[in-house]
């Protein structure tokens, strides 16, 4: 039995495809914000705050095995519904939310261990999500796109060690924006650009330091869309450590849209 703590995105619905088909034996704890899982008679929906809750059903169960998936929002401390034990913890969480989402996920995580719960790599299920290094589209990028490129990871490097941002857009060797609260999205809109088209890079590369069981860099259909509404030439994920969906859809699209697609 394993406990499948799963948040907003597709990404949860690839591994639970993957889970059913294998027949393993799961339970969904449900921290989405549209509560996507609720039909799932497996599903349990629960608020981030309610710990002994959380602990409870994953102890009932069996559960000496999490797997987190998809997005968690940073919550509301005051208006979040809390249990005994969620009043006990709610400090820890409070304190690292202030570090970012990426600090949030390691304290539950420790929690958890605590309660002898092991957390497994949230790609277990489905390894075929994260690619290797290569470029995945007829287009490469050129000597340009290459200075880009190191301009946006040299960029992400220098971050702060919790800084919520896993993604940068560099154009003709400037960093146009970098990636705020309001995610890859939101960034990739401030980055428009009237006078360039098909110029410049998105790099999303893990955050320094970061528990690469969980919480990594996803793209899909809809950022390589928003990425040529954009302007930008290509997109450029870090060997094995983020989450590829649609994949062969991405290629297609890239390659109509000449666009590359590199894993450094």
């Amino acid at each position: 039995m394993i406990g499948l703590i799963f948040g907003d995105t597709d990404f949860p619905k690839e591994i639970l495809k993957t889970v059913k088909k294998r027949k393993i034996r799961y339970l969904i704890i449900d921290l989405s914000k549209s509560k996507k899982f609720k039909q799932d008679r497996k599903s349990y929906l629960v608020s981030i705050g309610q710990f002994g809750k959380i602990i409870n059903i994953l102890k009932e169960n069996n559960c000496k095995k999490v797997l987190f998936a998809g997005k968690v929002n940073k919550p509301n401390f005051s208006k979040l519904k809390l249990d005994f034990k969620g009043i006990y913890y709610i400090p820890r969480i409070i304190k690292a939310s202030k570090l970012g989402d990426a600090a949030i996920l390691k304290e539950i995580i420790k929690i958890l261990v605590q309660y002898k719960i092991k957390t497994e790599n949230s790609l277990k299920f489905n390894p075929e999500l994260s690619l290797k290094k290569g470029n995945y589209s007829k287009f490469k990028p050129n000597k340009k796109d290459q200075l880009d490129i190191k301009k946006a990871i040299k960029t992400l490097n220098i971050l702060r060690e919790y800084n919520f941002s896993q993604g940068v857009v560099v154009r003709n060797k400037k960093v146009v924006s970098i990636e705020g609260k309001g995610g890859t999205k939101k960034m990739l809109e401030k980055s428009r650009s009237k006078k360039f088209r098909n110029h410049g890079v998105l790099v999303k590369f893990p955050k320094k330091k970061q528990d690469l069981r969980v919480d990594l860099p996803t793209i899909g259909l809809n950022t390589f869309k928003q990425c040529k509404a954009t302007g930008l030439k290509g997109i450029v994920v870090k060997n094995r450590q983020h989450i590829f969906l649609d994949k062969n859809k991405c290629i297609k699209f890239a390659n109509k849209n000449g666009m590359f697609i590199l894993v450094k």
